[in-house]
């Protein structure tokens, strides 16, 4: 591929969270390749939770009402002590925020054939498969086909189908979703801050059609000797992980046994093996907390397991990838198409970063609430965890921080002592609506455009800016939901608000004052040297679209 030619971004890996990027970037008329070195899915299973507001990015990639076929939604998770008696209980609903239940379970091979499905749909994208990257090295040269540009291209060096043969190609911008080991993040430098969290963990993933004692939530077993996690994820699918001494091998012939120990709190099983009861995959993890010190250098990312670890305690691995590929999608495409500045990719490690700190912590606090350390101060700490959770309010506390809002920035303006602060960083709720005679999710109408959500009458201030960011205006009222938006902005101490592509609140007009405070602070960062493409208007009854 010429480096004088229009190149495409590259992603390197097609894990979930690599092809994930692609359909939301083709959602732009992003092109994109995603150089894989397996040859198919990996067949077995490894995340299995998501939260609402991943089925809501799942839904902007096009693959929601599939997702919905595989999911089996769950009421949430318990912590229980070794007797298994409920410390407490973090109940997740039906119907969250993002319009889809809080908590579902799946089986994440089943996730990427249907996420590979969908790129195969898509002309925007490409995948090579069996092709390993032995380099990603950034170019000093300026970007000849924008001469204004001053991103160089990314070279990207590879070897297809185990061949010894090296290729090149170029790239305006690469995504390295390439896992814990990554190439990319040694590429940019990146190193890792630990986080202090290093536990060997069996995860275990059985088949069966035997009873088995479950509340249908996650269970976390908070003992110092021997913690576990169960859950069930299918009708016949379920995931046990438990911290085990390296001596504590279920292979070889006492192992049927040790396994008939471990889980018989939950199944019966026979003294010699059954076919009823399948062990899909066993397998020895070491949970750990990490955060890369950099995400970014030039137009090259990290995104997912690259660029942080978690426990899966809290069931956030996975979220928190698709999580880096809803923030920076958007971004990238409005600078690689329409010629915004660079310095809005620099919000991608700003607003992710802190971000994935906080899952990260909550998922060890909660590991150790769990295992209690093996000191002598093990029980007094998950007495203290049982009384604190019994506090009215901690618990839905706790369930709401999981994903807090993104922290002030220049994409975010929370301004101190003005009315509607407390909306900005936060994602619009996702009511159904009737559109066209149809009953629809808001996201299905604004789709991926920057909107403004009034609920007074649009003043020339707030046309003025949708007019520049090629947006609509939108009356809530003429939305037709049941009142949750209207409500929503009511709490917030807001008329209006604008949301971003991505559905977080970017700026607010505050109660009473019939204008956005000070859209300078950010209007210098969505500023295109191009012109805006179409931002596909709804089309609303009273709606001030441009």
């Amino acid at each position: 591929m010429s480096a004088t030619t229009r190149r495409p971004v590259v992603i390197i890996g097609a894990g979930p969270v690599g092809v994930t990027a692609a359909l939301l970037l083709a959602r732009y008329g992003v092109r994109s390749l995603l150089l894989e070195r397996h040859p198919d899915v990996y067949p077995l299973p490894r995340a299995v939770v998501v939260d609402d507001e991943v089925r809501r990015i799942l839904q902007s990639a096009g693959v929601h009402e599939e997702f919905a076929a595989i999911a089996r939604p769950a009421p949430g998770l318990r912590l229980l002590d070794a007797r298994r008696r409920v410390i407490s209980e973090f109940p997740r609903s039906m119907h969250g925020l993002h319009g889809f239940p809080q908590l579902s379970m799946f089986n994440q091979p089943e996730l990427e054939r249907l996420l590979r499905g969908a790129l195969a749909r898509r002309p925007e994208c490409e995948l090579w498969s069996g092709v390993e990257v032995v380099s990603v090295t950034e170019s000093d040269t300026p970007n000849t086909d924008t001469p204004d540009d001053p991103a160089g291209p990314v070279r990207v060096t590879f070897r297809r189908g185990g061949s010894d043969e090296e290729e090149h190609l170029w790239a305006d911008a690469v995504l390295g979703c390439d896992g814990a080991g990554s190439l990319t993040r040694d590429a940019i430098g990146a190193a890792w801050e630990d986080l202090h969290f290093q536990e060997s963990w069996r995860v275990i993933d059985v088949r069966t059609s035997r009873p088995v004692r479950t509340w249908e939530g996650a269970e976390q077993i908070c003992c110092p000797t021997r913690p576990a996690t169960f859950m069930r994820i299918s009708e016949d699918r379920y995931r046990w992980e438990f911290r085990l001494a390296d001596d504590q091998n279920l292979e070889g012939p006492d192992g049927w046994e040790r396994l008939r120990e471990l889980v018989a709190p939950w199944v019966d099983l026979p003294a010699s093996r059954s076919d009823d009861f399948e062990v899909v995959r066993q397998a020895q993890y070491t949970f750990q907390a990490r955060l890369a010190d950099r995400w970014r250098r030039g137009r090259v990312f990290l995104l997912g397991d690259a660029a942080h670890l978690t426990p899966p305690f809290v069931g956030q691995g996975l979220c928190s990838g698709l999580r880096d590929a809803n923030n920076l999608t958007w971004k990238l495409a409005r600078v690689l198409q329409q010629g915004a500045p660079e310095e809005l990719l620099d919000t991608y490690e700003r607003e992710r970063k802190p971000h994935a700190r906080h899952v990260i912590r909550v998922a060890v606090a909660v590991g150790w609430a769990m295992t209690g350390g093996q000191d002598r101060c093990a029980a007094f700490r998950r007495a203290v965890v049982g009384t604190v959770c019994r506090i009215p309010g901690v618990t839905e506390a706790a369930s709401r921080d999981l994903s807090p809002a993104l922290a002030a920035g220049p994409l975010v303006r929370r301004r101190p002592r003005l009315a509607g602060r407390a909306l900005a960083g936060t994602f619009c709720p996702q009511p159904w609506i009737r559109h066209d005679g149809r009953r629809v999710r808001l996201d299905d109408v604004v789709r991926d455009a920057f909107v403004v959500l009034t609920a007074v009458p649009a003043t020339a201030q707030m046309t003025a800016v949708t007019t520049a960011l090629g947006a609509p205006t939108i009356h809530v009222g003429d939305l037709d939901d049941d009142g949750t938006l209207a409500a929503w902005l009511a709490r917030g101490r807001a008329d209006a608000v604008l949301l971003r592509p991505d559905r977080v609140v970017m700026d607010t007009v505050p109660a009473g004052s019939g204008h956005f405070p000070d859209p300078t602070a950010w209007a210098s960062l969505l500023h295109t040297a191009r012109p805006t493409t179409d931002a596909r208007s709804v089309s609303l009854p009273r709606s001030t679209a441009p």
